[in-house]
């Protein structure tokens, strides 16, 4: 019944759980804003993409900030979104639209990057530094 579903409610009371990490209480948000920052060191973006296979939970918790965001700019009670989040994931270079919408603009930057450092314009599918460019 109602009993399994994940209403709002809900879904805030577990995001504001405490879980253990490395002998620190952390809580998920936290947890997935490192996990961020991480992705961000290692791919130089924070394009994250829905199905990243070192972490697939990344990706989902990405578009939630972008869902909650978008509820937060309405005013949506429900939104968790806050300032302090926003200015982080700034920080890191967060980018509050979506990658598939992108111009055309930055994916022929994101081109001529790839070029520059390949020496081609042969990008692999599966393209783990840049999902979108694949």
């Amino acid at each position: 019944g109602d009993s399994s579903i994940l209403n709002k409610n809900r879904i805030q009371l577990l995001n504001n759980v405490d879980v253990e990490s490395n002998n620190r209480r952390i809580k998920p948000w936290e947890r997935r804003y490192d996990e961020l920052k991480s992705f961000v060191q290692e791919f130089g973006h924070a394009r994250v993409p829905g199905k990243f296979p070192q972490n697939p939970s990344l990706g989902g918790w990405v578009f939630n900030q972008r869902k909650s965001y978008k509820g937060h700019l309405k005013g949506d009670p429900s939104s968790s979104m806050t300032a302090d989040r926003i200015r982080r994931l700034n920080e890191v270079g967060f980018e509050w639209e979506c990658y598939k919408n992108q111009s055309w603009e930055r994916s022929y930057e994101e081109i001529v990057n790839f070029v520059q450092e390949f020496g081609h314009t042969k990008v692999p599918q599966k393209f783990p530094q840049n999902p979108s460019l694949g």
